[in-house]
């Protein structure tokens, strides 16, 4: 099967359903003509160029030319290379948030006399992290979008697609940003935040008015990252992410250390660093910095024009013919949206149900009993930050299968997806196991709880949910490379319904466990074992839709290669 060009290249093949969500733009083996980067171009032989010519010119009576245009198709000598090559960095861009509220965490149990701090940070982080993730879709959903725009030779659609999901983005965040001012009594009522005491609303106050005032960078990182991937670019969000970390980490020093302004600091630093991030991706997205990968920013200008002049269309009205994508306020035909329209309402569905019983994991540790009320917001903030941390790297895997199986249908080779599943699942099994052991390392030397507080009512809480999270490693990895492979194969319909009947399973067997008093009554210890079983729900589901024999993968169907090839 390898090696082969993966890539983007020129959409060739059946349009039919052409109103669905658009599946990512490829290279196929079997096109007609390949346009590869200018390098790739230089070395071509006399004789590669003939041979060429003339499939193109034996091809021309039977199917039109398609029309060529720069493209960015790349070769692997194997599966797991094409994995990994997407996987890692996309991982960086994954981490910006989860790095930055680890290190929040950190630095507030580790310097703050009160333990109220870490509480009232912890009930007011599990909120944003709510709040942030329901917008996940305007990663999700652009980078096909714009992708496809691009790859068809439309540039100057998929600048304008680029455009209106920064412009999606800013209004989205400046909305969030106002309703979480707005409603932030309310909103801390919710999260059970009073139980644990008027200190800790101070502080969780604190933490929640700085923060929120960062959801429009938030959002706006988000778009960024997904029209970066559209232009094949997935490097440049490593380098902001490095950039971010290091002025957050600089400013938890300053704030909290020396500053002794808790989580007041911790959310000054972390909101700065976002914003900074933030006006990096605009600033490469508008051509005025440059980039370290695809075809935006300031150093790509003639790459730029030559996708412009190869798409037919006027480079006069851009700068100097360079693609500039900044935010507009035109409103689109309707039957340009819908597939944005479709795409995000399911996606922010699926993300609504599962956040909602995160922060409602969160509310219950809040009312732990009113004297371990404290210690258990505290120990479920340090928990919580560990097993998102580790989730965030596992989605890497699902941002590399998603692309991989998108690419595979996209052929009509059920065989190649299937491939790309199985290396993808091979790679969960081992980091779920690195993750996992790496917990239990950190766990046995009490490294985790030297590092995170050092408060003993906090630590006797964690160190109680501690191996769930340890021992649930290889699941949730496993879940997020089964999500991905779903995603490649935008069945976005059934993540949102498998998401629904998870929770309400999860749910279910909760309060039998409350009933049974489960874990010594211990309601920390029962959330921790209601997200684990939220966990293996929605892998039994993508499971079923993964080998299902009529469904998208087949999976477990080994004796067709030959025959789809």
């Amino acid at each position: 099967m390898f090696p082969r060009l993966w890539g983007q290249g020129q959409v060739t093949g059946d349009t039919e359903n052409s109103d669905e969500f658009p599946s990512l733009p490829i290279v196929t083996e079997n096109s007609q003509l390949l346009v590869a980067s200018d390098n790739d171009n230089n070395m071509d032989t006399k004789n590669d160029k003939d041979t060429e010519s003339t499939a193109v010119s034996n091809e021309q009576e039977a199917s039109p030319k398609p029309r060529s245009h720069h493209s960015a198709a790349k070769t692997y000598a194997s599966t797991g290379e094409a994995v990994l090559d997407l996987a890692i960095p996309a991982l960086g861009a994954l981490l910006i948030d989860p790095l930055m509220t680890l290190a929040d965490t950190a630095f507030v149990g580790r310097f703050s006399d009160a333990p109220e701090a870490l509480a009232g940070m912890g009930s007011s982080a599990a909120l944003l992290t709510f709040s942030f993730y329901l917008f996940g879709f305007l990663t999700k959903v652009t980078t096909p979008l714009v992708s496809s725009k691009r790859a068809a030779g439309s540039e100057q659609e998929a600048v304008a697609v680029g455009g209106q999901a920064l412009s999606l983005a800013l209004g989205l965040g400046g909305a969030l940003a106002v309703a979480l001012l707005v409603f932030q009594n309310q909103l801390l009522g919710v999260m059970g935040t009073v139980s644990a005491g008027p200190e800790t609303v101070h502080y969780a106050k604190d933490f929640l008015v700085i923060r929120a005032l960062a959801a429009p960078a938030v959002l706006c990182i988000s778009a960024s990252t997904g029209i970066l991937r559209g232009y094949l670019d997935t490097k440049t969000p490593i380098f902001i992410l490095v950039a971010a970390n290091l002025m957050n980490f600089a400013l938890d020093v300053v704030l909290i250390v020396f500053g002794h302004m808790g989580p007041l600091g911790a959310a000054i630093a972390t909101t700065t660093a976002e914003w900074i991030s933030a006006l990096l991706f605009l600033g490469v997205l508008a051509g005025r910095l440059p980039s370290a990968g695809g075809a935006l920013g300031s150093n790509h200008r003639a790459q730029q024009k030559a996708l412009l002049l190869d798409a037919a269309e006027d480079v006069s009205n851009s700068s100097s013919g360079a693609l500039a994508i900044v935010p507009t306020f035109s409103v689109p035909p309707w039957a340009e949206i819908k597939p944005l329209a479709v795409a995000s309402s399911t996606v922010f569905l699926r993300s609504l149900v599962l956040q909602v019983t995160i922060s409602s994991a969160a509310a219950l540790a809040a009312r732990n009993g009113d004297d371990a009320a404290v210690a258990s917001l505290g120990a479920h903030q340090i928990a919580i930050q560990l097993w998102l941390l580790c989730s965030f790297i596992s989605d890497a895997l699902a941002a590399a299968s998603q692309g991989l199986v998108a690419d595979a249908l996209g052929r009509n080779s059920q065989a190649d997806a299937r491939e790309v599943s199985i290396a993808v699942f091979g790679y969960s099994l081992g980091l779920g196991l690195i993750l996992g052991f790496a917990l239990y390392l950190g766990s046995e030397t009490n490294v985790l709880l030297d590092f995170f507080t050092r408060d003993s009512a906090t630590r006797l809480e964690l160190a109680r949910i501690l191996p769930l999270i340890i021992f649930s490693q290889p699941l949730n990895t496993y879940v997020f490379a089964a999500d991905g492979i779903i995603e490649g194969a935008a069945e976005f319909v059934f993540q949102a319904q498998s998401m629904v009947v998870s929770v309400v399973t999860a749910w279910g067997l909760f309060l039998v466990l409350r009933t049974t008093g489960y874990g010594d009554g211990d309601v920390l210890v029962q959330v921790w074992t209601l997200l684990i079983i939220l966990q293996l729900m929605r892998g039994i589901t993508a499971s079923w839709k993964i080998a299902k024999k009529d469904g998208p993968i087949n999976i477990l169907s080994f004796g067709v290669e030959s025959s789809e090839r």
